[in-house]
């Protein structure tokens, strides 16, 4: 969890130009974090594997192992850990790079420290193992309790309740806890049109999610996915057919609404296109233009 009275999270940053890094470094100490810093990618993942953080904060360009590759170790490798990437690359397709490496979120160089903060308690927040909060929710009720309604974000409504085309039913943030098995159509939809999240999968639009495992299928085949791509995803699928505006999915899978100039939504949702389309088959994730994106098939 972010900084608490009774909890310290542990921060590794790595950053080779060493002014960023003291500034980053005194910043997140008194900000209530314990740091480690790291002058570059082998220091990182040696670190890492001493001591795994809360958290990592890398540099995309440092010399030898940049901040990419040690992403994409820690990944093989099976670590989860929340990364923030910090970047003087501002292009779609570099920033699609440190999503592909396994990245959670970034940052562009210069930032504003407070930035960095709000990303780091959106990602801990996400990565903290809350009794029963679904991936994606800012604050959702126990597992196995009824859905509770989408609370706003700061500088946008959610989407009402009298505009089922555009403006529909309050986001679904949490599944039903089911038995184990293997993915399979389940029963009631919830009243989500096309979405089922009985027992232990959610399904829509053909595509099918086992929140607990934390793995996703379209038709037969299994979807890669980051945990960003498959908390957006899940976001999607449990309001199948709802038009879901832009700071509505910001407050549920960042935890922060970064503004109207922002194009980190549209980064990941043009990544997660990419996993999901097949030739010949319908997109699923549709934009509609001035509010937001809903998952349907047509």
């Amino acid at each position: 969890m972010p900084p608490t009275a009774s909890h310290t999270p542990t921060v590794l940053l790595a950053e080779d130009d060493r002014a960023i890094r003291n500034a980053l470094e005194r910043a997140l100490t008194l900000e209530g974090y314990r740091v480690t810093a790291v002058a570059d990618g082998v220091e990182a993942l040696a670190q890492a594997h001493r001591s795994r953080p809360d958290v990592l904060v890398l540099d995309v360009m440092m010399p030898g192992i940049d901040g990419l590759q040690v992403c994409r170790v820690l990944r093989a490798e099976g670590d989860r850990t929340p990364v923030l990437m910090l970047t003087a690359l501002v292009e779609t397709a570099d920033r699609i790079a440190g999503l592909d490496a396994g990245a959670d979120d970034y940052v562009v160089k210069p930032f504003d420290v407070e930035e960095v903060f709000a990303r780091l308690r959106a990602l801990l927040r996400r990565a903290a193992p809350a009794s029963g909060t679904a991936p994606g929710s800012a604050s959702a009720p126990a597992a196995g309790s009824a859905s509770a309604p989408a609370a706003g974000s700061a500088s946008g409504p959610v989407p009402g309740t009298g505009e089922p085309s555009a403006r529909g039913a309050a986001p679904e943030t949490t599944g039903t806890p089911g038995r184990s098995g293997t993915p399979g159509r389940t029963g009631a939809s919830n009243g989500r049109p096309g979405a089922s999240a009985a027992g232990r999968f959610v399904e829509a639009a053909g595509l099918r999610m086992d929140p607990r495992a934390r793995r996703a299928w379209r038709g037969r085949r299994e979807l890669e996915l980051t945990r960003t791509e498959f908390e957006l995803l899940e976001l999607l699928i449990r309001n199948a057919g709802i038009v879901l505006d832009h700071s509505t999915i910001y407050d549920r899978i960042w935890g922060y609404d970064f503004g109207p100039g922002s194009k980190n939504l549209a980064v990941y949702v043009g990544y997660l296109r990419r996993k999901l389309d097949e030739p010949g088959a319908p997109q699923l994730i549709h934009t509609v233009r001035g509010v937001g994106y809903v998952l349907r098939e047509d």
